[in-house]
């Protein structure tokens, strides 16, 4: 998207913004009520079968709970792409800032770091009680200097979605379903075995896999792998924990198995073509940018939260595969947070607890994450089977729980806006372009995230 395009549309977005909420949050647009403001945009919550939702959840809060409280519940949805800029713009003028924002995880946090309400306070003269999360998912949310910033409400594991139908036109075995279990023909479930099975998945329009020495990698109409959706920092995850900063908190370093990783993936693209490159991942064959769903892709790494998107391929899931015989998980977690500027802290977490409680299935099932409370999870999956009935082993999601990322790949980073955006533009270089000294690449990766991280020390 162009800089002036892009102003464009937060132009836009502000003005249907202002349309949409009072002048102020505590306007009465019904008599004795105030207005809570929700901002959906910074995470999920952007397809269409999650809008309905959403206002489905609006709806009944005005009915319900809106109407007892003396609250009218507003939703506001921002597109993904330019939600930063309109979150940043409306902080900027305090009176028309939400009070509300979610789902988001820790990095669309980061970008508004120091900006969130301690709710502690505000559990405790509610009376609300902590005690029905897992504690140590409460204290997640728990920074240091801040208080308690977010609670409890949706996880997003991570796993191999895979094609049935692509294997079984292949003749091979599916991926392996329980942790410590071999690949059918005995070898280890690693990234290696994913790189020797995506080429044998990879077919060209005349029908030769990548493996043949007739192979057109400018004709490719079937992939074997694919990245869903995914950033530079969680796809290196997958060989290892790690972080672009060293543990003084200041200097930025590459660690050598990330580095192994972005060698792969590069090698993955433009060598052996297993990888769909951006051309082809934007391409109609690829369904314009989600490139699973358009059932030419046999297999690809991505969270529970994609179970949003798959347009009806008959896909189940395998376990994480491993790296030099370790297995990292990388997950998400969402929540909704209230911002320092709300004029109706009060207000707002009456919403919050609604959304995270009495609402929390409906949205889960729209936005594909598992309840941070253990008793829902059954009755969730239960929902997930109704839709897809073709069969899928829910089961790898809950086990994959057990390899999480340490540190997480959404970690804070010094300046961590400007960070990010520099670690984007190195994928969108690695995704884009053939050619590249790739470890030469990597250094002056490290060399300008230096300079970034310079700016605020």
């Amino acid at each position: 998207m162009s800089k002036k395009f892009r102003l464009l549309t937060i132009v836009i977005a502000l003005a249907l913004i202002a349309a949409l909420v009072p002048q102020t949050h505590n306007t009465v647009v019904a008599q004795d009520k105030v207005t809570v403001t929700w901002f959906v945009g910074l995470g999920t919550g952007g397809n269409d079968e999650q809008v309905a939702a959403q206002e489905a959840v609006v709806a009944e809060f005005n009915e319900t709970v809106g109407a007892e409280k003396g609250i009218e519940l507003v939703l506001v949805l921002v597109q993904n792409d330019v939600a930063y800029d309109t979150l940043s713009t409306l902080i900027a003028t305090e009176d028309q800032a939400p009070d509300i924002v979610g789902p988001v995880g820790i990095r669309g946090s980061n970008s508004f770091d120091g900006n969130w309400v301690d709710m502690e306070p505000l559990a405790e003269a509610a009376g609300y009680d902590l005690g029905q999360f897992p504690p140590s998912l409460v204290d997640f949310y728990r920074v240091q200097g801040q208080g308690l910033i977010g609670l409890p409400f949706g996880v997003f594991p991570s796993m191999m979605f895979y094609n049935r139908d692509l294997f079984d036109a292949a003749g091979l075995p599916y991926p392996p379903q329980s942790y410590g279990e071999p690949y059918a023909d005995g070898e280890e479930w690693s990234w290696d075995k994913v790189s020797e099975l995506a080429l044998l998945l990879t077919l060209d329009a005349n029908g030769n896999d990548a493996t043949s020495p007739d192979f057109d990698p400018d004709n490719i109409v079937q992939f074997g792998y694919s990245n869903q959706w995914s950033d530079a920092r969680r796809m290196a995850t997958f060989f290892g924990a790690a972080d672009f900063i060293a543990d003084d908190g200041v200097t930025a370093e590459m660690p050598e198995n990330w580095a192994e990783f972005y060698r792969w993936l590069y090698d993955g693209i433009w060598n052996q073509h297993f990888i769909p490159n951006d051309a082809y991942v934007n391409s109609d064959l690829l369904a314009a940018g989600n490139p699973f769903s358009s059932g030419n892709v046999a297999m690809s790494q991505t969270h529970l939260w994609y179970t949003c998107c798959t347009a009806g391929v008959n896909f189940d899931l395998a376990v994480q595969p491993s790296y030099n015989g370790v297995v990292t998980a990388p997950l998400h977690a969402d929540t909704f947070r209230i911002l320092k500027q709300s004029q109706n802290p009060e207000a707002a977490f009456e919403v919050l607890t609604y959304l995270i409680g009495d609402a929390s299935l409906d949205l889960l099932a729209a936005y594909g994450g598992m309840p941070a409370r253990p008793e829902d999870r059954d009755a969730f999956l239960a929902g997930l089977n109704e839709t897809f009935t073709q069969g899928v082993n829910w089961q790898v999601a809950i086990d994959s729980l057990n390899f999480p990322d340490n540190p997480s790949h959404e970690s804070n980073m010094p300046n961590f806006q400007k960070a990010d955006e520099r670690i984007g533009a190195f994928q969108t270089l690695i995704q884009s372009t053939p050619d590249l000294d790739i470890d030469a690449e990597m250094a002056t990766l490290i060399s300008d995230l230096q300079a970034i991280y310079d700016e605020v020390q």
